[in-house]
């Protein structure tokens, strides 16, 4: 076994602990492994150590990859999308985590329909108000989501969020019960016809506090890869 493969072993064993420590079924959390920067070589390990989802930042180095392995896996769009490049995100991408704003959902609309394609897609949150960081405050959330849904080729499943870094993962758990607790709300509310299922959230650092918290889809690269140079 290589070391990624046991890596992944190793992720995966935590996930299950985390999950079962909630009272949570670990199949309801999928892993996405973060391969921006790695080689495909480092990737095809992954694959054939099971992985089947892959996340990327850049368009263009997603290309290339996305080529290579084919529909072989499925590959998700997790950094900061510019509305120019949002027909290159819709041709690439099973779903996008990172929509923040209705110019790149109008943007993503417009790219879809033109491919034929019902684009998945996740709002991104920014709940801690970091002018570093992208996406809709907790207080605009609400009508960003009433807007995407009146656009008939973009379906909004979930939620997502990037919180401060701190070395201690327990420090992050409110910003992840937050986003949870905005989800229920907004469920409750019936803002939308979407259960918002999907809470993206949860990283190398803290991705089993994430998955105490309801994390659905987690977000993990340094711990399958290694650190990045």
């Amino acid at each position: 076994m290589n070391q990624i493969a046991r890596n992944l072993e190793e992720v995966r064993r935590r996930i299950e602990v985390a999950a079962r420590r909630a009272g949570r079924d670990p199949a309801a959390v999928r892993l996405v492994a973060v391969s921006k920067t790695v080689e495909l070589d480092r990737i095809r390990q992954a694959v054939a150590a099971g992985q089947s989802i892959f996340g990327e930042n850049y368009l263009q180095e997603a290309k290339a990859k996305v080529a290579a392995l084919g529909p072989e896996v499925s590959w998700h769009f997790v950094g900061h999308l510019q509305t120019r490049k949002a027909r290159g995100a819709v041709e690439l991408f099973d779903l996008i985590h990172s929509v923040d704003r209705l110019k790149l959902a109008r943007a993503l609309e417009e790219a879809a329909a033109l491919q034929g394609k019902i684009q998945e897609v996740l709002v991104q949150v920014d709940l801690a108000g970091e002018e570093t960081k992208s996406g809709a405050a907790p207080e605009e959330v609400g009508d960003l989501l009433k807007e995407i849904s009146t656009l008939p080729h973009l379906k909004v499943t979930g939620l997502m969020t990037m919180p401060p870094w701190f070395t201690d993962p327990e420090a992050v758990r409110p910003y992840f019960q937050a986003l949870r607790a905005l989800r229920d709300r907004l469920r409750q509310l019936k803002v939308i016809e979407s259960p918002l299922a999907e809470l993206s959230m949860g990283m190398s650092g803290d991705y089993e506090v994430a998955v105490e918290e309801g994390a659905t889809l987690i977000r993990v690269g340094t711990a399958i890869f290694g650190s990045r140079s």
